[in-house]
């Protein structure tokens, strides 16, 4: 029988207490996530209340004190009869009801793609068996508004004539938007053509034939062997690239179409820049009066042990978005001071900037800042922009000067927009530019800002 042997090791590691995790949470989540983070703690933490205004809490209040459960109970100014209590209990828990009954009421679902062809489908004038056809159909439509699989297979998977989901398709793809219900996207271009009276044309004729020779610019190979000028095929295109590649686009539900900013940064009357923080969608939490009475008045020990977690739970949450609020705040003021140029200017007069020097001045470690600009967005004179926008590297040009990869970017922008458009500017001749400016940028770092711009390579951007 083989020995046993016993081994001790001695390591450190680092273990995050649920209430530390859920501060990092707060941190990093946006407006509308922390109004549902806090929505959620309301639900399941008794003590919280939305109220008015926000509840402070003493500076000078020690961990140990603020958890202690009789220093909890002194600190309301006076302590109100159990009875008194209880009806303020039944109140406030109908009125927090009647909120969160409101507010989730309030929220109203955008319409999706499937919505929004069975719509049309119901009040369309046809025979119910085409309509159960067309509900078959737009539910084999996917989110971009292609059908995911043949009228073969649905015909056997749903036991419907294969007839009458040949005329249930026919009538969709006559629906709203345009090219929805195709099998792929030369056939969702050619309905979006036909819809526009487009009939035999040339366009529907390059689409049918010579869609992957458009997709690459190919156009005098196109004219050479459709026996026209290479300026019709460039007029043919134009009218092509007005057409819609996913038709169900508009009704994508991973889309973002509105954003919340976190921060606004505008002058005050006083012509200065300021921050202030939105708090959109963040209800005023605050501990209930009624539950710290139940606490000092029950003589039930597991009540107040309970009531007492609760509390300090409750407590942790408003000291996490006292500090999320107050890390924001300095964070908003700090880029004022730094990119003041960028507010009065715009995104060109970025300066490169890292979170450490601004981690450095707040006091807080990169890591903070790092989550409080996660998903978070500032309104400015310039538009609506991510935070992490402002924290970029940059470029050192001859003269010294500071210029941010933003910078760049918006150069070589403005350098294709000037070009000419029969001899577009190649990544090379882009590099030689940026030199004469002072600015060493190697050519594949070009391609990859060039990239990120959705700007084409010069042979896919010249004209005819």
């Amino acid at each position: 029988m083989a020995g046993i042997d016993f081994q001790q090791n001695l390591s450190q590691s680092q273990v995050l207490s649920p209430q530390m995790r859920q501060s990092l949470e707060i941190l990093q989540a946006n407006s509308l996530e922390l109004g549902q983070i806090l929505q959620q703690a309301i639900a399941v933490n008794p003590v919280l209340e939305v109220t008015q205004h926000d509840e402070e809490l003493p500076e000078d209040l020690t961990p140990d004190a603020e958890y202690d459960m009789e220093t909890l109970s002194e600190l309301d100014d006076d302590f109100r009869e159990l009875q008194i209590m209880e009806r303020r209990t039944t109140s406030t828990s109908q009125d927090d009801q009647e909120r969160r009954d409101h507010y989730y009421n309030s929220i109203v679902a955008p319409e999706t793609l499937q919505q929004h062809l069975l719509s049309q489908l119901e009040h369309s004038i046809n025979p119910e068996k085409i309509k159960t056809a067309g509900r078959e159909i737009i539910g084999n439509i996917d989110d971009r508004g292609f059908l995911s699989t043949t009228l073969e297979n649905m015909a056997i998977s749903s036991a419907l004539p294969l007839q009458d989901l040949e005329k249930a398709l026919a009538v969709i793809q006559n629906f709203d938007p345009a090219g929805v219900g195709a099998s792929d996207l030369a056939e969702s271009l050619l309905i979006q053509l036909h819809k526009r009276g487009y009939h035999g044309t040339l366009e529907t004729r390059i689409v049918q034939d010579f869609l992957n020779d458009l997709a690459r610019k190919r156009y005098p190979e196109i004219a050479r062997k459709l026996g026209v000028s290479t300026s019709s095929i460039t007029q043919a295109a134009e009218t092509i690239a007005t057409l819609t590649p996913d038709p169900g686009a508009e009704f994508d539900p991973t889309s973002n179409p509105y954003i919340t900013p976190d921060v606004i940064i505008k002058k005050n009357a006083d012509g200065e820049w300021e921050a202030n923080l939105t708090n959109d969608n963040i209800p005023d939490v605050a501990i209930s009066n009624a539950y710290k009475d139940l606490m000092a008045s029950t003589h039930d020990s597991k009540a107040r042990q309970y009531l007492r977690d609760q509390i300090r739970d409750g407590k942790v949450i408003i000291r996490s978005i006292s500090q999320r609020q107050d890390t924001l705040l300095k964070l908003a003021n700090e880029l004022i001071k730094r990119q003041s140029d960028y507010f009065a200017k715009g995104p060109r007069s970025l300066k490169p900037l890292t979170m450490n020097e601004v981690a450095d001045v707040i006091g807080v470690h990169s890591a903070t800042i790092s989550r409080a600009v996660a998903g978070k967005y500032v309104l400015t004179p310039h538009g609506l922009v991510e935070l992490r926008t402002f924290f970029t590297s940059g470029y050192e040009t001859k003269d010294g000067q500071q210029v941010s990869n933003t910078g760049v970017r918006d150069t070589i922008q403005e350098m294709i927009a000037n070009e000419n458009p029969k001899k577009p500017l190649s990544d090379s001749a882009l590099e030689k530019m940026l030199k004469e400016k002072g600015l060493k940028v190697a050519r594949r770092t070009i391609a990859k800002y060039r990239d990120q711009l959705n700007i084409l390579p010069s042979h896919l951007r010249k004209q005819f």
